[in-house]
């Protein structure tokens, strides 16, 4: 483009040509331009945080993972990268709720399901109660203490 500003669109495509290419940060870089211009378009906001769960910016990709759940709540990619993101940012239960929510929204992916089954027999399951292991509470009499 000679002198003409590259829209929102056109830093798009050339993120997800080098997404393709697996040129990531490079792709972060231009999709960071697209998201200045456009911040609330969640194909940008979704590529964006490919491009830094792939080149390794987990904490970043968390972030943008989030922007994306507030933009479009009921995405399950959106739940499946910030459970992948919170994975490898060692925060293994918030990482198996999100991924057990994008199996919920899209039983028959099994990029979902994988990943969920990755994490283990227990996250599968969701979180322990404490009932569970310690049994029922004790309830002790007033006159007792």
């Amino acid at each position: 483009m000679d002198d003409e500003r590259e829209t929102a669109y056109d830093l798009l495509q050339r993120g997800q040509a080098l997404l393709d290419g697996r040129h990531h940060a490079q792709a972060a870089t231009v999709l960071e331009r697209a998201d200045r211009l456009e911040p609330d378009k969640g194909s940008i906001v979704e590529a964006l945080g490919r491009a830094y769960f792939n080149s390794g910016q987990h904490e970043a990709a968390r972030a943008t993972f989030e922007r994306l759940l507030a933009i479009d709540p009921a995405n399950p990619y959106a739940h499946f990268g910030l459970g992948q993101s919170l994975k490898l940012l060692g925060r293994r239960d918030e990482a198996g709720t999100q991924l057990r929510l994008a199996v919920a929204m899209d039983p028959g992916s099994s990029l979902y399901r994988a990943a969920l089954a990755r994490l283990g027999p227990q996250a599968a399951k969701g979180p322990r109660r404490a009932t569970e292991d310690l049994g029922a509470p004790v309830v002790q009499d007033d006159d007792s203490a």
